[in-house]
């Protein structure tokens, strides 16, 4: 076998570098936990110990960590002055709970990977699926708080406004179901917007429903309430719109959940599917945010429709013209792609 040794090195260099990201991964969420990146953003720049005196940490620890931060260009170090600082830009995406660039939440939804590698490497080798409550509790704490700033920065500013006279209604008064709605993220975000209309969040998950009542009651918002409900089955009929939020290519048969969205539909209803961006061919999702999608569907999304009965398993980079093709065949009439993000398509089905 010949070896190109400059070749070499660089793949050997990228390994590293990847190797490095893994390893800083469990510090992140460290960081977000114990709220050293805040004390940062907030009052640095500060040396090892004013951020150990900040978050009533241990400075031996910190210290370490810092350095590690430093090492991966998170944070920014001084050498003159012995303190650590962030940029406006390191405080969007690793400390403001409010940017629509935070990324923390996508750290405790990788740790479930990790935790959860056993249980994969069995589906692997059975073809076996792996439910979504099977997981480990950090993928369902990570994926709210992964995708909750993407929903505050644009479900009500951007996504909503591209549907066909949906924001008209909302503020009329119409009745919803999110459905797969986890935590609640999405529901919570549109009751608060649109206090004339009714909302009803539904998921299989016993637990991300106690926190999404938890999570309504705390912010006081009366008009939301939160049940279990598959998409196949959940109750109620004439709803004005009904929203999945990352969730369609998780099931195991979409076109039933297309089908019995559409029944539960009044006669100008709207359903409104948010999916992770994909192009329609794999060469065009071999890209930054096509690997981060193609991991967790490896790991979660597949798994999870697996475990359900036909098991479509569309996964997490089905693309518009596969998903088209499980909606349409659910018997709706119109589809389109009403707007879309470098993370989302927003795609929007009528009756």
């Amino acid at each position: 076998m010949s070896v190109n040794e400059e070749q070499l090195n660089l793949f050997l260099g990228k390994m590293v570098n990847e190797l490095g990201a893994a390893a800083t991964g469990a510090l992140v969420m460290l960081g977000d936990r114990l709220g050293l990146y805040k004390a940062i953003s907030e009052a640095g720049p500060l040396t090892a110990a004013e951020i150990a005196n900040h978050t009533g940490t241990s400075e031996r620890y910190v210290r370490e960590w810092a350095a590690c931060q430093a090492a991966s260009g998170y944070i920014n170090y001084d050498g003159e002055s012995d303190r650590f600082s962030m940029s406006p830009e390191q405080k969007l995406v690793l400390s403001d709970e409010n940017s629509p660039f935070l990324m923390t939440g996508g750290y405790f939804s990788v740790a479930s990977l990790y935790a959860d590698e056993p249980r994969l490497e069995a589906a692997f080798r059975s073809g076996s699926g792996i439910a979504w409550s099977d997981h480990n509790a950090c993928l369902f704490c990570g994926t709210a708080k992964f995708f909750r700033p993407g929903y505050q920065a644009n479900l009500i500013s951007a996504w909503l406004p591209a549907l066909d006279g949906v924001v008209e209604k909302l503020k009329r008064g119409a009745k919803v179901a999110d459905v797969g709605c986890g935590f609640g993220s999405s529901t919570i975000i549109m009751a608060k917007a649109f206090p004339e209309s009714e909302f009803i969040g539904f998921d299989i998950h016993e637990e991300s429903i106690r926190h999404a009542r938890e999570e309504a009651e705390k912010l006081k918002v009366q008009n939301v309430t939160f049940q279990l409900g598959a998409a196949k089955s959940y109750p109620g009929k004439g709803y004005d719109l009904v929203t999945f939020f990352d969730c369609l290519h998780d099931m195991g048969d979409p076109q039933g959940a297309a089908r019995h969205v559409l029944s539960t539909l009044n006669d100008d209803g709207s359903w409104m599917v948010v999916e992770p961006f994909a192009n329609d061919s794999l060469h065009e999702n071999l890209n930054p945010v096509g690997r981060v999608y193609y991991a967790f569907s490896t790991a979660v999304c597949v798994p999870a429709s697996l475990s359900q009965e036909s098991g479509a398993a569309l996964g997490a980079q089905a693309g518009e013209k596969r998903l088209r093709e499980v909606i349409m065949g659910g018997g709706f009439s119109r589809f389109r792609r009403a707007t879309q993000t470098p993370f989302n398509l927003i795609l929007e089905a009528r009756p």
